[in-house]
């Protein structure tokens, strides 16, 4: 029997009273009573819109004309006030931080049950019961600070479920999880999903690591229209995914570069459904015209760390006896599990923190004496997030501002900033205020405030956190054109094909420790390694040990090679 809707767009269109241009443009989409859904699409496409229009921020939070009809659990939305609307739609945001209400776990999840006036004793059972669900029940009594990232979002899941909300919409559930963590989210969001029999809606730029469980169909968004509803089979067999820029599984892409032609038949959609034996022979076949490995000749270290530990307290050490070598001129990244150190591992680096034992060395020499700022000329680290960097309202008085500290002379100022600002595609901007930039530029702003020192080091976090495919190829991009003008680059990431298609070496933090020093492929090939350290085996692999292939490593050093030579051919 058919389900009935429960979300219903009807020629539905929103634009924004600060926008010149409608945001959603005559949708019509019907979601049913338990059905899960994926919705993807690049940044802007208006994807989060319809998220903010199904659970009522649009038009109670975000105000602009709204056309067409919408309408949830038969209800008319026109109709419901915002609290109409939570109590059939509850959404997990992609910062989890910014839900907590509670200063415990327990009291965060019992927060709905509060504004119910619900007696105290069921009220306890209930989000007893809830936390017990989401294995958050012997954590209840834990403030927010001790929780990881990972139990943060469970406990945003327990809050919105124990008011028994018909919808869950998660909006960008992975963002802030590193692979392993961003695994068991999904495996929950599944469990959660089969067993209260609920609605749920996916938001989410990484569709490889959301098929790794169940989907029923996938909503693609592209310049406010819906550009594709198909299966996962449909989807994979078609060009829209790369036809709107959205990143295809690496096992799809690896099928296409065998030749093999990718058809709903073959089941693509996951790749556990996969049709092996129908492309068995092809993968072999192509795996076995391999052609020699590129090779890179042998180059100088400029940066090493020798037996360093770090301790902030008496406590526990963060840091216990890492040690590994960074090349003139190489794409090095830094992996591993939220909390094992990495970050920590960049403040030593940079000076902000000292070490308790051990050297770090630039160049052959111990940076032990250096200041913080001796070691900025050197080595500059670009932090995450760059609303924490920016303090000038310019762009110009921005980059100029580490120059201007030094007593750099005004007219040797204006070259180097102009020089960064043409390095970073910024120059035609250079008169801008910072607030009018997007989120990526403003990361191209942060970075030209660092060239313009010259440094020869280059160090950011998490550099690709949170954008699309299009936005995340036009930053690694824009970063290898710098790593070709001889700057060397570490990248602390959770991004698996980020470590996998643009560095060579990874080491792998766990636990403080550096359990992995190879690489890339070594590690993302590497079972043991990849389960100490919260990491997600390629899809690749996976791919080659299904096939039955001798190497799997092989085929996954093959893959890289081959988009190695596309890459250079096309340059």
């Amino acid at each position: 029997m058919e389900q009935r809707p429960v979300i219903e767009f009807k020629d539905f269109s929103f634009q924004y009273f600060s926008q010149a241009e409608p945001t959603l443009r005559h949708i019509d989409l019907t979601i049913r009573e338990g059905e899960k859904v994926l919705i993807v699409g690049p940044s802007g496409s208006g994807k989060s819109t319809i998220g903010s229009c199904i659970n009522g921020l649009i038009p109670f939070a975000y105000k602009g004309e709204i056309t067409g009809s919408l309408s949830i659990c038969g209800e008319d939305t026109k109709a419901m006030s915002i609290f109409d609307r939570s109590r059939h739609v509850g959404t997990v945001l992609q910062d989890s931080d910014g839900q907590f209400v509670g200063l415990t776990a327990g009291e965060d999840i019992a927060f709905a049950l509060e504004n119910d006036c619900m007696e105290q004793s069921r009220m306890k059972e209930a989000v007893k019961r809830i936390a017990e669900m989401v294995d958050m029940g012997e954590l209840l009594s834990a403030s927010p600070y001790e929780l990881s990232g990972g139990q943060k979002q469970r406990v945003a899941f327990a809050g919105v479920m124990v008011d028994d909300v018909d919808i869950l919409l998660l909006d960008e559930p992975l963002a802030n999880l590193d692979p392993a963590t961003g695994k068991t989210a999904i495996d929950l969001i599944d469990r959660l999903h089969r067993e209260l029999k609920k609605t749920v809606i996916i938001i989410e730029h990484r569709l490889e690591d959301v098929l790794y469980r169940h989907v029923d169909r996938i909503i693609v968004i592209s310049d406010g229209a819906i550009a594709a509803d198909m299966s996962p089979d449909e989807l994979m067999a078609s060009s829209i995914l790369r036809e709107h820029g959205i990143r295809e599984p690496l096992y799809v892409t690896a099928l296409k570069y065998a030749g093999i032609r990718v058809t709903k038949d073959i089941h693509p959609g996951y790749i556990e459904s996969l049709d092996i034996e129908a492309v068995r022979d092809g993968l072999r076949a192509w795996d076995d015209r391999k052609e020699a490995p590129l090779t890179s000749e042998e180059v100088p270290e400029i940066l090493s760390l020798d037996h360093v530990s770090f301790r902030y307290n008496d406590k526990r050490r963060v840091i216990e006896d890492v040690s590994f070598s960074v090349k003139r001129g190489e794409m090095l990244s830094i992996v591993g599990t939220n909390g094992a150190g990495k970050s920590t591992i960049a403040k030593l680096i940079c000076g902000f923190v000292k070490e308790d034992e051990g050297d770090l060395l630039f160049e052959g020499s111990s940076m032990k004496d250096l200041t913080i700022r001796e070691r900025a000329d050197l080595i500059g680290y670009v932090m995450q997030n760059p609303n924490q960097m920016l303090c000038k309202p310019m762009i110009y008085d921005e980059v100029a501002l580490g120059l201007r500290l030094r007593g750099v002379p005004e007219e040797e100022i204006k070259e180097r900033v102009y020089k960064a600002l043409r390095i970073c595609g910024l120059y035609e901007f250079r008169e801008w205020p910072v607030a009018a930039l997007s989120f990526g530029q403003k990361k191209r702003v942060t970075i030209a405030s660092i060239l313009v020192l010259e440094p020869k080091v280059l160090i950011l976090d998490e550099p690709t956190a949170g954008q699309d495919y299009k936005h995340y190829t036009d930053i690694m991009e824009f970063l290898r054109s710098l790593n070709k003008l001889g700057i060397t680059i570490i990248m602390i990431t959770h991004d698996m094909h980020l470590m996998l298609e643009y560095t060579t070496h990874a080491v792998v933090i766990a636990g403080g420790r550096k359990i992995g020093d190879s690489t890339a492929v070594d590690i993302l090939t590497n079972e043991e390694i990849a389960k100490a350290a919260n990491l997600k085996l390629t899809s690749l692999y996976e791919l080659a040990k299904r096939c039955g292939l001798s190497d799997p490593q092989s085929f996954v050093s093959h893959f890289i090679d081959h988009e190695r030579r596309e890459e250079r051919h096309e340059g």
